[in-house]
């Protein structure tokens, strides 16, 4: 069919009168492709063409393009125009989410992010395994094809501009903190104090035991700001401790605390325990990063340091709805329980 059967479906909606201009644009176009009038790839007329057909200000029509583009349904590609990227019609807003991996606690803030957007927005969730490579590939193949984009980004130094390229008022930087200039929105947790406060309030119990070992593998996802705040805990308290880059099995000694970032090692270190027969607690103190229903039952009960990444996935599905700016930390939080 011609290009003028798109400016027929705009006009077709000329005599509902609670549509405004804008409106009837935009069902217009949206019932185009609901009747594969344009399909995806298909270039939509320019704002001059569309201004010249319609009788529509230029600003109407380029609102209208705007919203079909954070729908998801249209994007803009090398100033040639304007093209169908979604047939999906029913949707209100296509969201790009970028995360680390699917680890337990990132599967909460996944939970409570959809399930607050609910059914009518669509959510494409990547990985990409702290590997800037793969970062870079995911946002540039994403481009201009969501209306938000919620992104765990990876402390490297190529991360900031590759953030740049996605519009401001599209971006949401969520659980690790990447500063950007000017204004952006974050939802994010803070490592280096929370991680200081937490060890510093388990002082007397850790001083129980001889010394204290972290497991902090380098050149993976783990905060480098965990591995400062112990060390800096330890030179102030006077305490015994070691750095580690893994746990190894068989190799738990009674009168020691162990702290994992990895559930990995947290998994491996029980297992020995009770296969030597160690009371996690009395013999050997525990304390975990990131918290899970399941570290609440075993042993009964490990000692943890977590955000809430429910709240943060509620609260950044918030962001997409409503598009108001945002600055937050979530509150860290020590869960004391019977490993330490």
């Amino acid at each position: 069919m011609s290009v003028a059967t798109v400016f027929d479906k705009v006009q077709e909606l000329q005599d509902v009168t609670d549509y405004s201009k804008h409106e009837r644009l935009v069902q217009g176009l949206i019932n185009a492709i609901d009747e594969k009038i344009i399909t995806q790839g298909s270039m939509l007329p320019s704002v001059n063409i569309m201004v010249k057909e319609l009788g529509f200000a230029s600003k109407t029509i380029v609102k209208a393009y705007q919203e079909l583009k954070d729908r998801g349904l249209i994007a803009s590609k090398n100033r040639r125009g304007y093209f169908v990227v979604n047939e999906a019609t029913d949707q209100t807003m296509k969201v790009a989410l970028l995360l680390y991996a699917f680890h337990p606690f990132q599967e909460d803030f996944y939970n409570s992010f959809k399930n607050t957007l609910g059914d009518t927005t669509h959510v494409d969730v990547f990985f990409h395994h702290s590997n800037i490579e793969v970062f870079e590939t995911i946002l540039n193949n994403a481009k201009g094809k969501y209306g938000m984009y919620v992104v765990a980004p990876i402390p490297h130094p190529q991360t900031k501009s590759i953030l740049n390229t996605i519009p401001r008022n599209k971006l949401l930087i969520v659980d690790r903190h990447e500063h950007l200039d000017g204004d952006y929105s974050h939802i994010t947790q803070e490592f280096e104090i929370a991680t200081y406060m937490a060890l510093r309030k388990l002082v007397k119990r850790i001083q129980e035991f001889d010394e204290i070992n972290l497991f902090y593998l380098p050149d993976s996802d783990y905060p480098i700001e965990v591995l400062r705040a112990f060390e800096q805990f330890l030179k102030d308290y006077k305490i015994k401790g070691n750095v580690l880059k893994q746990y190894v099995s068989n190799t738990v000694e009674k009168g020691k605390v162990y702290f994992t970032i990895g559930d990995g090692d947290l998994w491996r270190l029980i297992k020995d325990c009770k296969a030597k027969g160690l009371d996690v607690g009395k013999d050997v103190g525990i304390i975990s990063n990131n918290d899970t229903p399941v570290k609440e039952l075993v042993c009964n009960g490990i000692t943890t340091f977590s955000t809430d990444f429910e709240k943060m996935g509620q609260q950044a599905a918030e962001f997409v709805i409503n598009k108001k700016p945002i600055s937050k930390i979530i509150p860290t939080v020590l869960i004391q329980r019977n490993s330490l």
